[in-house]
């Protein structure tokens, strides 16, 4: 009579030494130690072996470095022009765009722009110095226009350059009139 899951007697034997594992009585006896031993051996020594092979060498942890260190060295100065290229378009886009379309607000509210004594200001506050706006219906600013770089736009009317409207400009980056990096509504 054959059971299943039962290992049949014959083939009951000991893997290291080949002997059978049958009791006296014909049950099945466990394992020998020395059996037991060699996987036991086998399992600690790649325990063992592992954990000293665990961590990295000084060398690797070097050349890791040095790599990010050359991608940085490669990346970092392709970004550091973009910050003043992306502070000059803001400017240009408040001098060209989002500033005049304010002011010709306050002129067809008003008649007329503000005077440069009366600034930029008018466009947020409305203004309590001569001539004073009929029809102010302000503010056409949220705040006061500040460049990018923390300065005050420059503002006059007439203008110098723009003799029927307004002069509109930034001094740029170096905070100066004059120069190479001067934002400005008129041609030069």
């Amino acid at each position: 009579m054959k059971n299943k899951g039962f290992t049949p007697l014959e083939k009951a034997t000991d893997e290291v030494s080949g002997e059978k594992n049958i009791d006296a009585d014909g049950s099945l006896m466990p394992p020998s130690a020395e059996t037991v031993s060699p996987i036991k051996n086998n399992i600690s020594n790649g325990i063992k072996g592992r954990s000293s092979l665990t961590g990295f060498t000084l060398i690797e942890l070097m050349l890791v470095v040095i790599i990010i260190g050359t991608l940085a060295a490669l990346v970092v100065p392709r970004l550091a022009g973009r910050a003043e290229k992306a502070r000059v378009t803001a400017a240009k886009a408040d001098i060209l765009s989002n500033m005049p379309l304010a002011l010709d607000l306050f002129e067809m509210d008003n008649g007329s722009f503000p005077t440069t004594q009366q600034g930029l200001s008018a466009l947020v506050e409305k203004p309590t110095t001569p001539p004073l706006p009929a029809n102010w219906n302000g503010p056409y600013l949220k705040r006061k226009p500040v460049d990018p770089w923390g300065n005050a736009y420059q503002y006059v009317s007439p203008g110098i350059h723009n003799r029927d409207d307004y002069d509109l400009y930034s001094y740029g980056k170096d905070g100066t009139e004059g120069g190479d990096d001067d934002i400005t509504n008129w041609e030069e």
